[in-house]
């Protein structure tokens, strides 16, 4: 038997999930986000809100969130969002350790 934590998403609507350290986050089929775990860096209160995600990363303290227009909304630690890209035209993300990477049709951002 497995114990489920209290914040833990219990909905069937989720396309994708991704962890880092002490925090995960879940993408659902409208779009919108699901976090729970460690909020040590903002990794649950800095969420974005908004629906028209289509995918989703995690580092250790930190998520990336690519939308459905091609930008890419950081979240947690590195609250300056140091090279966070700010255009759109992105196609992939992926985070890990520290560092997130964007893929966009024309050369990759890190």
């Amino acid at each position: 038997l497995v114990q489920q934590l209290n914040d833990t998403p219990t909905c069937a609507c989720f396309v994708a999930i991704v962890y880092g350290t002490y925090h995960g986050v879940a993408l659902r089929n409208d779009g919108r986000l699901f976090i729970w775990g460690n909020d040590s860096c903002g990794q649950r209160n800095d969420t974005p809100t908004c629906p028209g995600f289509v995918a989703i990363s995690c580092g250790a303290d930190h998520s990336a969130g690519l939308r459905d227009d091609g930008t890419v909304l950081t979240w947690g630690a590195n609250v300056d969002r140091d090279g966070a890209p700010t255009c759109a035209g992105f196609v992939a993300i992926a985070s890990g350790g520290e560092q997130s990477v964007a893929l966009s049709r024309r050369r990759n951002y890190s």
